[in-house]
């Protein structure tokens, strides 16, 4: 994914960021070569340092992709911790969990696979933190599902909110985006925003970051 971040500032805080663990430079490596969507390593570096902070030991991820993002954040988890990921790509869950297991965290990362909106229900909560990088005309309408699964005080993070920077109008001419994720985004910044229920922080971090907190 694109960073909003430019080049080489960004190559400067990658090296000041050393990965928690070796299978990271791998994973990523596969996700260039596929053209697989994974996150920054500033944010992975950022999801990792926000669970530490918060003493997570439970986090759900919207959006596992081949785990990049999990094991950044499992990482941080304490031994007996767990995070939920789900994916809708059979194949993509698959290389996921051989990365999980090749750096040990299998026992602590659970991968479900199927659309996210039809498994919430089923999921017991509260989490610690929830990562929200998965389809992006779903944020707005999973928000209140991942508001409900999160307890007070715990984080809502969401990947791409500056979308390459299309989420402000004519920044980029022309777009290079999928309009109808580009409003979604937009209308979800909007009414993230305007929640009541978070205190909300906006990160110029990776393809844009917001940190939500949820309401005591």
């Amino acid at each position: 994914m694109a960073s909003v971040t430019p080049a080489a500032i960004a190559a400067y805080l990658d090296g000041l960021s050393p990965a928690p663990h070796p299978v990271l430079a791998r994973i990523r490596a596969e996700g260039r070569e596929h053209g697989v969507p994974i996150v920054d390593p500033l944010t992975g570096a950022l999801l990792h340092g926000l669970t530490r902070a918060i003493g997570a030991t439970r986090i759900l991820e919207i959006g596992t992709a081949i785990g990049y993002s999990a094991v950044w954040m499992a990482t941080a988890l304490p031994p007996t911790g767990l995070l939920v990921t789900l994916d809708r790509d059979p194949a993509r869950a698959t290389t996921a969990r051989a990365y999980f297991a090749e750096a040990g965290l299998d026992d602590r990362v659970n991968v479900v696979i199927g659309e996210a909106d039809r498994y919430l229900h089923k999921l017991a909560g509260p989490f610690d933190l929830v990562f929200q990088d998965g389809d992006k005309q779903q944020y707005g309408p999973m928000l209140d599902k991942l508001a409900a699964l999160l307890r007070p005080g715990g984080l809502l993070v969401t990947d791409n909110v500056l979308w390459d920077g299309e989420v402000v109008p004519g920044f980029v001419d022309p777009p290079q985006r999928t309009p109808e994720d580009t409003a979604a985004i937009a209308a979800y910044n909007e009414r993230l925003a305007g929640d009541p229920r978070f205190s909300t922080s906006w990160l110029p971090v990776g393809d844009g970051v917001a940190i939500a907190v949820k309401s005591s």
